[in-house]
């Protein structure tokens, strides 16, 4: 049945429908839980369908805040479904697999390409994650352990199980995590600068965009951001740095080195914009496209066996191919 709302065509689903929480779901938040079944709603309306009672788990009202555990039944009340979502539902992202650099049961290991978001939303109409599961359709659980930049290439976690996922993510914000990349930036990096401890502020640009910035320890909204810098390779005009961060900030690299004074190549939005003019210019050398930034190494716990597991995604072509070039001739190779 399809309603007229605020000059909006609407769809409305015909009943009520109960859910049986798996093992994978228990402990999960209601409105967690709810948003994985009720894709396309947004969130304002799940959480007025939970104020107002029209969800219940096991016949009773239940908060946001609420646990479900294995067994639990949650009615969900009939949803209005924009024609934009349904249009989004009858068409989905079109399956894809990624480079695997390791997988089991818990968790899978993909090699992103640059170019590609982890997850569909501003202005991206599908990301890594919604390609791999039109592409695993049997995959009970698939969800980002943490996030790369469109334009950063590298090592991504993805969990299959809820177990797995939760403990990885503590991991990441307990910093038990090791994860280092490579970015080529520009200038001579100074030996002696191996720690950047700034904190970052997080604000909006008028058009809503989002940006980060380099503030005081004064400032209430700062957020301690600590960087460790190492000299990989020294090229004329530029450095290959090896960076590891020990806290995962928005933006963090990007920031951290362009304050410096040594921003990385092809960052569009914190970059030196007349050296990426230059840089993605062919010349004697291939131009570089994109924004040299690579997640490297990864090393993190595991979530069942606890054993140490340390990965490594290598240069991609493009960027390995521009380091090659951009070495002088009498350097080895």
């Amino acid at each position: 049945m399809n309603h007229i709302i605020g000059g909006q065509t609407v769809a409305t689903a015909p009943a009520v429908k109960w859910l049986l929480v798996d093992e994978e779901s228990a402990g999960q938040r209601l409105d967690n839980f709810l948003m994985r079944h009720l894709k396309g709603v947004p969130k304002t309306h799940v959480y007025r369908i939970i104020r107002s009672g029209e969800v219940r788990i096991n016949k009773g009202r239940a908060s946001a805040e609420t646990r479900v555990e294995t067994g639990d039944e949650v009615r969900l009340p009939p949803v209005r479904i924009s024609d934009k979502v349904a249009e989004k539902a009858a068409h989905p992202a079109p399956g894809r697999e990624f480079p695997t650099l390791f997988e089991d049961d818990s968790l899978m290991a993909i090699d992103k390409p640059a170019g590609v978001a982890v997850h569909g939303g501003s202005g991206v109409s599908f990301g890594v994650i919604e390609q791999l599961r039109q592409a695993r359709p049997q995959a009970k659980l698939l969800e980002l352990v943490h996030r790369l930049d469109r334009e950063t290439s590298g090592i991504l976690l993805v969990a299959k199980k809820r177990s797995a996922l939760k403990h990885l993510q503590d991991q990441f914000r307990e910093r038990e995590t090791g994860k280092t990349y490579l970015a080529l930036v520009k200038g001579d990096w100074p030996a002696k600068l191996k720690v950047i401890d700034q904190p970052l502020h997080k604000f909006l640009l008028p058009d809503g965009e989002r940006r980060v910035k380099v503030t005081t320890p004064e400032d209430p909204d700062g957020m301690r951001s600590i960087t460790l810098v190492k000299v990989a390779e020294r090229l004329p005009g530029a450095t290959l740095l090896e960076v590891t961060i020990k806290t995962g900030r928005t933006h963090q690299i990007r920031v951290h080195l362009a304050s410096q004074g040594h921003p990385i190549a092809g960052d569009d939005k914190y970059g030196d914009f007349e050296w990426n003019r230059q840089i993605q210019k062919q010349g004697s050398r291939p131009a570089l496209k994109r924004m040299f930034l690579h997640a490297w190494r990864l090393q993190f716990n595991h979530p069942v066996s606890a054993e140490r597991v340390a990965l490594q995604a290598d240069l991609p072509p493009d960027l390995k191919d521009y380091i090659s070039h951009a070495r002088p001739t009498s350097s080895p190779v």
